[in-house]
Parts: C-alpha cells; sequence; structure tokens
C-alpha cells in the first residue's frame, strides 16, 4: 500500500510511540537491503511472486481465523486493483532494478514518493500546494537528481537499472493519486492482505513463464531474507504503519520517512559494504529536507 494515505488524525497518545516510530523506520529502511540480497540469489519476479502470496496467506488466514473481516466485496475489488499496481508494479520495477543499482541508491530514490506525491495531488485532486510543499518539491527533485547524476558519471549504478527504479517510484505515486480516488474503506490491515494476494496471484504465472526457477540459489542469506521481507516487511512493518497512522494521523505518520534515505545508505553499508561517498550524503541532506517539508503537520491556529 502507498504510504502517502489521508485518514483522519485522531489526536491520543500512546506510551510505546517512540518505539513504534523507531521500529518502523528501521525494518522499512532495512527492506531494500534485503531486498538486494534476495535478488542476488534470486529472479526478482520469482521472489516478489512468493513473498506477496505468502503473506497475503498469513494475513488472511489469521483474519479468518479470527473471523474478523470487515470488508466488503466493493473494497476487496479495489484493494485487489491497488495491489496490482502497487505492489506488484512498484516492487516488480524496483526488484529489477536492485539487480544493478545499489541498495542505497535505490531506497534513497523511491523514499522521496511524499514529495512527487504532494505534487501530483495538487495537480489531479485539487490539494492545496503551499511554499512549504513546493520548497519540499524543489528540494527532493534536486536531491535526486544530484545523486542519480553523480552515480552514472562514475559509473558504479547502470542507466538500465536507474532507469527502473524510477519507473518504480512513478508507480507507487500514481498509487497513492489512485487510493486517495478510490478511497477504499474498511480495515486497511485486511485490505494489506488483499493487495498481497492479488499481486502474488498476479505475478505467479509471469515469474513462472519469465523467470528461470533453476536460478534460485538457495542459501542462508536468501532464506534470511525472504522471511523479513515477508515477516518484517509486509506484515510487521505495515501493521507498525497502521498503527501509527491511528495514533498521531497519516501526515504526522509520513513526516517520520524523512529518515528513510540516511537509514537506507547506512543498512547498504553496514550489511552491504557498498560505498557511500560524500557527495551522496549531501545529496541525501535536501532529499530527507524535501519529505520533511512535504509531510510535516501544519501548525494548528488556535
Amino acid at each position: 500500500m502507498s504510504l502517502a494515505t489521508s485518514l483522519p488524525a485522531p489526536r491520543s497518545r500512546f506510551s510505546t510511540l517512540p518505539f513504534a516510530i523507531g521500529l518502523f523506520c528501521l525494518l522499512w529502511s532495512y527492506a531494500f537491503v534485503a531486498g538486494k540480497i534476495g535478488v542476488t540469489h534470486c529472479p526478482p519476479l520469482i521472489l516478489l511472486a512468493a513473498r506477496f502470496s505468502l503473506a497475503g496467506i498469513l494475513i488472511l488466514g489469521a483474519t479468518m481465523v479470527r473471523g474478523d473481516w470487515s470488508l466488503s466485496w466493493r473494497d476487496a475489488a479495489i484493494f485487489a486493483v491497488l495491489g496490482i499496481a502497487n505492489n506488484a508494479l512498484y516492487l516488480g520495477l524496483g526488484y529489477t532494478g536492485l539487480q544493478s543499482v545499489s541498495a542505497g541508491l535505490g531506497g534513497l530514490i523511491v523514499s522521496a514518493n511524499p514529495v512527487f506525491t504532494a505534487a501530483l495531488a495538487a495537480l489531479l485532486l485539487g490539494e492545496g500546494m503551499t511554499w512549504r510543499k513546493a520548497s519540499g518539491l524543489l528540494l527532493g527533485i534536486i536531491g535526486v537528481t544530484a545523486i542519480v547524476w553523480h552515480r552514472l558519471s562514475v559509473g558504479t549504478d547502470s542507466f538500465h537499472g536507474i532507469v527502473f527504479t524510477l519507473a518504480s517510484l512513478a508507480s507507487i505515486v500514481a498509487g497513492t493519486i489512485l487510493f486517495k480516488l478510490l478511497a477504499p474503506k474498511g480495515s486497511l490491515w485486511i485490505g494489506n492482505g488483499v493487495q498481497n494476494l492479488a499481486a502474488g496471484i498476479v505475478l505467479t504465472p509471469v515469474a513462472l513463464t519469465f523467470a528461470d526457477v533453476h536460478a534460485i540459489d538457495f542459501t542462508p542469506g536468501l532464506i534470511g531474507a525472504f522471511a523479513f521481507l515477508v515477516l518484517g516487511g509486509s506484515i510487521l512493518a505495515y501493521w507498525l504503519w497502521f498503527h501509527l497512522l491511528k495514533v498521531c494521523g497519516a501526515t504526522a505518520a509520513s513526516a517520520y520517512h524523512f529518515l528513510m534515505p540516511p537509514l537506507g545508505m547506512l543498512f547498504a553499508f553496514l550489511v552491504l559494504g557498498e560505498h557511500v561517498e560524500a557527495r551522496d550524503l549531501l545529496g541525501i541532506i535536501p532529499v530527507a529536507l524535501g519529505i520533511y517539508l512535504v509531510t510535516r503537520p501544519a501548525k494548528s491556529v488556535s
């Protein structure tokens, strides 16, 4: 599901809120590193088809056991369409790009989605474009462009992979706008299960047709990455995200996404040994600041 959904923002406090925010940021940032490990040992389409299918079965299976289904057929159909657009297309393109770009760069580019979503929402949905959001958009474009241009000039990442990653960014931005337009009701948690299962059903025949099953290299690294992507990414991270949406609202929760670019680069450096240059770090600053400006809650007028 898209990260920039619009939901009511109830004012409530929760004692473990800082822990929930920190854990969510860590899980979400590390997902690109786990994805990079995964596509190194497994064709991306097969990896995603298995991830989405298993996550969807686990979420919806647990829902059925609890007897807690609270989704109409209309909303289930909408979530299925969103799953194809967001999960299958967004991560299908993103994981294909990860085969030839670094996890740090992939995470940085995609993390800028709240910035571009705000711009598109202003054009298509009539949402207000304040000077603060416009400044954030400009900073995001400058930061992403600077890092991508530098990576291409020194040859550390391929043009082919960057194009796929940028297409992945465009996909999640479009998916966010689609979510706002269709406005499905009901449980977002169940909707997450429907999205995962729908994406798995769509990707499985495509993966089996175009990907080589024999190319899978069953290693401890692949198994660990897959387990994290299913349990830590598709299930726990999304559960935390929905919790944050309820506790502090979509806009305030989204503001923490400015932490994703530096965390993604840090994890890529620590786990994968990816080289991070000073110019990369300088490029992170405007991107992170741009995300913060776009998603920062507006000051209430008393």
